[in-house]
């Protein structure tokens, strides 16, 4: 198996990539070792002002096997009413064995944007200790586009499992409201010990130019935060086949994400990320895209990085933020 444009030259249970290609998928569902082990989801999201159906664009084509995971579903209650929220143990637990999940499956997720949801899914598999999970670079418009296979027919129902042992959540990949207002006190190029807060939000949103697509909701960002689209990270795909008419997204590499992450934040601030002497919080609009830099992040072998669970539309909802409208802090 070859995905050594992310370092993952080669494939062992012991350390499963974070990314892999359409046809490494394709080589894994044939392989007679990984076959009966494999977990296909398909994590679509689509944002909430989008005349996109999720669900009915999976009903009517998927990459074969796979089964829909709804991260609106999968998740926990929240006090303002958020959605996509990281769910309880039990929760996550209980998804899985309907699915058909064990901690020995090795779970590989895609999007149909290509990447753009599936790094939140990816993300919430590893903080709940399920490290035998990917993504497929590219989702499913590049699965088409390299002329793969697809399944238009309706999906089998899988033979649910107990999801055992129960999952191990890792707390310290999650920051709430609070953890987030209180490291905003502190001007991180003043303060070593504070955390990088990225906001992977669009430039106008962070400096309160342009709207937030949820209507009502102020625009702006947190204080001493700092602003990365989450697009900086990857590239726009022009559709090779006839297969397929529209563009899609897959990740840059590592050197030209850590590129990006350098003219953003300074060499000696990337080399202080990547050693773990800096801690970094990605937030977005509702936590979903903040994946996206929590990926890119894991790829160049980040220790301390985690996701600012509400993002934006928490921050924003309460009252007593402090949001600031400009590059100033």
């Amino acid at each position: 198996m070859s995905s050594s444009q992310f370092g993952t030259r080669a494939y062992s249970s012991q350390r499963i990539p974070l990314v892999l290609s359409p046809q490494d998928v394709n080589n894994l569902r044939h392989s007679q070792q990984e076959q009966s082990d494999i977990a296909l989801l398909d994590a679509t999201w689509f944002m909430p002002n989008s005349p996109r159906n999720p669900q009915k664009e999976f009903l009517e084509r998927r990459i074969p096997g796979a089964q829909r995971l709804d991260l609106d579903a999968v998740a926990s209650e929240h006090e303002l009413g958020l959605k996509h929220m990281m769910p309880s143990k039990a929760i996550f637990a209980k998804a899985c064995g309907e699915l058909g999940i064990s901690p020995d499956s090795h779970v590989v997720i895609y999007d149909s944007h290509g990447v753009f949801s599936s790094p939140r899914a990816l993300f919430m598999f590893r903080a709940f200790g399920h490290e035998k999970s990917s993504i497929i670079n590219g989702g499913l418009p590049r699965w088409i586009d390299e002329g793969l296979p697809i399944d238009t027919e309706a999906p089998l129902t899988p033979s649910p499992v107990q999801y055992e042992p129960p999952p191990r959540f890792r707390p310290e990949t999650v920051r709430s409201y609070m953890d987030v207002v209180l490291n905003s006190q502190f001007d991180p190029k003043s303060n070593a010990l504070s955390e990088l807060v990225l906001d992977a939000r669009s430039k106008g949103r962070y400096l309160g130019t342009d709207p937030e697509p949820r209507p009502g909701l102020s625009s702006g960002h947190i204080p001493h935060s700092i602003s990365l689209p989450f697009n900086l990270f990857l590239k726009q795909n022009k559709a090779q086949s006839g297969n397929l008419s529209s563009d899609y997204t897959t990740l840059l590499r590592p050197s030209e994400i850590r590129q990006v992450l350098e003219d953003t934040l300074g060499e000696q601030e990337v080399e202080d990320i990547i050693a773990g002497d800096r801690s970094v919080v990605a937030s977005c609009g509702s936590g979903m895209t903040a994946g996206v830099l929590w990926l890119g992040l894991q790829l160049l072998g980040a220790r301390k990085v985690a996701i600012y669970d509400e993002s934006w539309t928490g921050y924003a909802m309460r009252p007593e933020s402090k949001i600031v409208k400009s590059d100033g802090a």
